[in-house]
C-alpha cells in the first residue's frame, strides 16, 4: 500500500557532509528512512504544533531520518549508531514505510570505508532502528555486517534487547544482540552520569529515560576545541529542543524530562554541536537559548 505524502516530507537524497571536531573528521551517513507515528513522536505536544514542524502523512506518520555517524581518527574508524538494516518482512516494510535509496554499507563505500575496516561500533541504545543494520545474514547465518570492530552498547540496553518484557518487546529484538555475542564482539559499557571512556575522545553519559539505558555520546569532550554531543533519542529531532516535548515512546517520562534539561542546557551553555539520528534535513547544529525557551541553529 503507498500513502501521498506532502512535498515538504519526502526523503531527500543523500549527500556526504562531514565535519572537523578536535582530531576527528565526523560524517553523516545514512541507512535511509521510516515512518512513526506523529502523535506518539510528539507526546503530549498539541497537534496544531507538531503538525507545522513535522508535517505528516495522510496517515499521521512523520518521515524520520535513520542516520549514522562515522567519526575517523588516524587508526579509528567508529561508527555511532548503525541504522535499521534490511531484515525485515514485508509486513514490518509496510508497517514502518521504510525507504532505504542509500543504505549504510552504501555510504560507508561512498567515503572509502569498507566494512572490514570499521575498528569500533557505538550504540547508545538497543532499540532495533538504531542497531538493527550491525547483524546481517549470511549463507544462512546471522553475522555481524562489521567483523573486526568491538560493539559498544549499554549493559543494561544489552540485558533487556536479549529478553525484552512484555512492554519493551516492541523495541527490541534478540538477535541484534545475539548475534554480536556469539562472535565475541560484544563490550558492554556501564555509562554514569559523569560518563565513560568508551575509547580516547569519545564518551558515553547516562540519559535514561527514553528507554531503561540510553547514553548520550559526546566527542572531543575533554580536548581543546568543540565538542558534539550524538543526541540518540534523547533529542530525536532538531524539532524536540524544548525539554518539555517528550515522545510518547519514553519509558520513564519523569526522567526522561530531568535528563533531557540536564543535557539540552549543557549543550547550550557550552556551545556543542549536535549530531542528530532522526531528523530528515539536518544531521548538525547547535541549540542555544532564547530567553526561556531553545531554538535551533543549523550548522552550515
Amino acid at each position: 500500500m503507498s500513502y501521498p505524502r506532502p512535498a515538504s516530507v519526502e526523503p531527500a537524497p543523500w549527500t556526504r557532509r562531514s565535519i572537523e571536531i578536535g582530531e576527528w573528521t565526523v560524517t553523516a551517513l545514512t541507512d535511509g528512512f521510516l515512518c512513526l507515528d506523529g502523535g506518539s513522536m510528539w507526546g503530549v505536544v498539541p497537534a496544531n504544533l507538531w503538525r507545522e514542524m513535522t508535517p505528516p502523512n495522510d496517515d499521521n506518520t512523520i518521515l524520520l531520518a535513520l542516520r549514522p555517524f562515522l567519526a575517523e581518527r588516524g587508526d579509528d574508524k567508529v561508527v555511532i549508531e548503525v541504522g535499521i538494516g534490511d531484515r525485515w518482512e514485508e509486513k514490518w516494510k509496510a508497517i514502518y514505510r521504510f525507504e532505504r535509496p542509500t543504505t549504510l554499507p552504501d555510504a560507508l563505500g561512498a567515503c572509502g570505508v569498507a566494512p572490514e575496516e570499521v575498528t569500533h561500533v557505538v550504540a547508545s541504545h538497543c532499540h532495533f532502528d538504531h542497531i538493527g543494520a550491525q547483524v546481517v545474514e549470511r549463507g544462512g547465518e546471522l553475522v555481524p555486517l562489521f567483523p573486526n570492530a568491538r560493539h559498544m552498547a549499554p549493559r543494561v540496553e544489552v540485558e533487556v534487547a536479549r529478553d525484552p518484557d512484555h512492554v519493551r518487546r516492541w523495541s527490541y529484538r534478540p538477535e541484534d544482540v545475539e548475534a554480536i555475542e556469539r562472535a565475541g564482539l560484544m563490550e558492554p559499557y556501564d555509562a554514569q552520569p559523569g560518563g565513560v571512556e568508551l575509547l580516547p575522545g569519545v564518551r558515553a553519559h547516562d540519559a535514561s529515560g527514553h528507554s531503561d539505558g540510553v547514553c548520550v555520546i559526546t566527542l572531543n569532550e575533554e580536548a581543546d576545541g568543540p565538542t558534539a554531543i550524538f543526541w540518540a533519542d534523547v533529542v530525536p529531532t532538531t524539532h524536540h529542543v524544548q525539554p518539555p516535548y517528550i515522545m510518547a515512546y519514553d519509558i520513564d517520562v519523569p526522567r526522561s524530562y530531568e535528563n533531557r534539561s540536564r543535557w539540552i542546557r549543557r549543550a547550550a551553555e557550552e556551545g556543542w554541536i549536535g549530531m542528530f539520528y532522526h531528523d530528515a534535513d539536518h544531521a548538525f547544529g547547535r541549540i542555544r537559548a532564547d530567553g526561556k525557551r531553545y531554538a535551533f541553529e543549523p550548522l552550515g
